[in-house]
């Protein structure tokens, strides 16, 4: 078994990997829930929110509609953060 950590405690490969998983679950979770209101709040926009919550209802059409707006939202908040990013000045270490 190969060991990872300081010579008092080791962890096993896969005792450090099951940390590293929970905390990539919590950010998934954040993300996924932050997706699905952004998908909600598109389909209100598009006056599709009563065909979201009964997706047997949803045309092929009607979830591409929800989904590529999805995409240009997503697209122009990126470029914004970009751009907020590129403005700020860079921190001097001393």
């Amino acid at each position: 078994m190969t060991y990872v950590g300081n010579a008092n405690y080791k962890h096993s490969r896969r005792e450090v990997g099951l940390v590293a998983k929970k905390k990539r679950s919590k950010e998934h979770q954040k993300a996924v829930r932050e997706m699905d209101r952004l998908k909600y709040e598109t389909a209100e926009q598009l006056g599709l929110s009563d065909d979201l919550r009964d997706p047997d209802e949803l045309t092929v059409r009607e979830a591409g509609k929800v989904g590529g707006t999805m995409v240009r939202k997503l697209v122009k908040k990126g470029k914004q953060a970009m751009a907020k990013e590129g403005s700020r000045k860079p921190e001097r270490n001393l």
